[in-house]
This record gives C-alpha cells, structure tokens and sequence, in this order.
C-alpha cells in the first residue's frame, strides 16, 4: 500500500491566484541568495521543493519573470495584482520551489532541513543552530 499523498493549498494576499501543490516536498530550506533577498524585502527566503507533475494553479495566472542576462535563468512567479511571489520554476528539473509565505497553512512547512547560498548571507540572517548549510546548494 502506497503512502498517502500531501496536497498543499495556497495563494496570494489579494486572493486572485490560487493553487494546489500534491506530493511530499524533497527539500524544506531556506535561501539567502541575493536574488531571495530581493523578492523578500531582505530576509532569507523559505521553500519547499514539491513535484511539478503535483503542482497546478486552480484560480486565476501568475505573471512570471524570467533575467534575459544570464544563463540558465528560473522563472519566478507572482501574483501580478498584489506581488505575492508564488513558486520558482527552474529549467530542466522536475521540482518547483514553493514559498512557504503563500500556504494557507505555513505551519505544514515544518521548519527547513538546510540553509543554502550562504555565501550571499547578511549578517542579519538567522540560522538555527545545527542546520544543515551550504555556500550554494547542496
């Protein structure tokens, strides 16, 4: 017998986007990349890793930004009416990353497993003791 599986629901702030992430997360973190500190104001940035095959919008369309100055950019997603970043696509990897800020139960997140791209870390940024790090990913 096969193990249940999670769905997850979430949206944005204003409620115009909504969706449905199925499957168990491969990865609970969180990033201090630069690009993260960005999208949160400047805090690290919490995820899940979730199985795209799981992961549909059941309400409304993101926008979507992708860099056209890099190589092998993510594609960010968010709601285009009050900015709720959603999800992180990345070229040619079967997981998204989910921001934990949309669940309509944060608490599911759990608390991450590692903190990755630490090299880009504020002196601000906490990191629970005994975490998982990396300087990238892992």
């Amino acid at each position: 017998m096969s193990a249940p599986v999670t769905t997850l629901t979430g949206g944005c702030y204003c409620g115009a986007v909504r969706y449905e992430a199925a499957g168990e997360p491969r990865l609970r973190a969180q990033c201090h990349c630069r690009e993260c500190q960005y999208i949160t104001g400047g805090g690290p940035n919490y995820f899940m890793m979730m199985p795209v095959e799981g992961f549909r919008y059941v309400r409304g369309e993101p926008a979507s930004f992708t860099r056209s100055d890099i190589d092998k950019p993510v594609t960010r997603q968010f709601c285009g009416t009050c900015g709720t970043h959603l999800a992180t696509r990345l070229p040619d990897f079967p997981a998204l990353v989910l921001k934990v800020g949309g669940l309509d139960d944060p608490s599911a997140f759990g608390g991450p497993q590692a903190a990755i791209y630490l090299v880009d870390r504020q002196p601000f940024h906490p990191v629970p003791e005994g975490l998982a790090q990396f300087e990238r990913t892992p």
